[in-house]
């Protein structure tokens, strides 16, 4: 019996791609501070291990000759419009700066596709910054498009009080 996507490690030379555990928080938290400046920003050792546990998130990270230096996290989100199958939704996708262009960030997007067939979704969406032009041309080279849909974005700061 094989196992699925989410339980064995996706092996890059010399790393692979795995959930993240609780001691890779400070990791995680020096990715996302690479992908904005956000003094807010706080990763929590005891949120990665819930996300760790969960059957429809995956908080994902590249380890490359001992360091973690890439994440993404994907979450598997019901839907009512193909009967039962769901669709994914990725978020914070980041290669640390010193390590991109070595395949890492095509091999965790492919992680990623291997979990979203295993649970039979279908599709996939992300979001990137409008200024991050490097990071449109790789998505678009690991066959996402921008022509198809439009993405809102409305912050909290933003959120009507009544």
């Amino acid at each position: 019996m094989s196992k699925s996507p989410d339980q064995v490690p996706q092996r890059i030379a010399p790393g692979f791609v795995r959930r993240a555990a609780a001691d890779d928080a400070s990791a995680i938290e020096r990715l996302y501070r690479e992908l904005v400046s956000d003094p807010l920003i706080r990763v929590l050792p005891g949120q990665v291990a819930a996300l760790s546990d969960s059957p429809t998130s995956y908080l994902l990270v590249v380890e490359a000759d001992g360091t973690v230096c890439a994440t993404a996290l994907l979450n598997i989100c019901p839907d009512a419009m193909y009967g039962t199958q769901p669709f994914g939704a990725i978020e914070n996708v980041i290669v640390a700066q010193g390590m991109r262009g070595r395949g890492i960030g095509r091999l965790l997007l492919e992680y990623v596709e291997q979990l979203a067939i295993a649970h039979d979704c279908t599709k996939l969406m992300l979001l990137s910054g409008t200024t991050r032009e490097a990071a449109h041309t790789f998505f678009q080279r690991n066959g996402f498009t921008s022509d198809a849909k439009h993405a809102f974005v409305k912050y909290r700061r933003h959120f009507t009080v009544r």
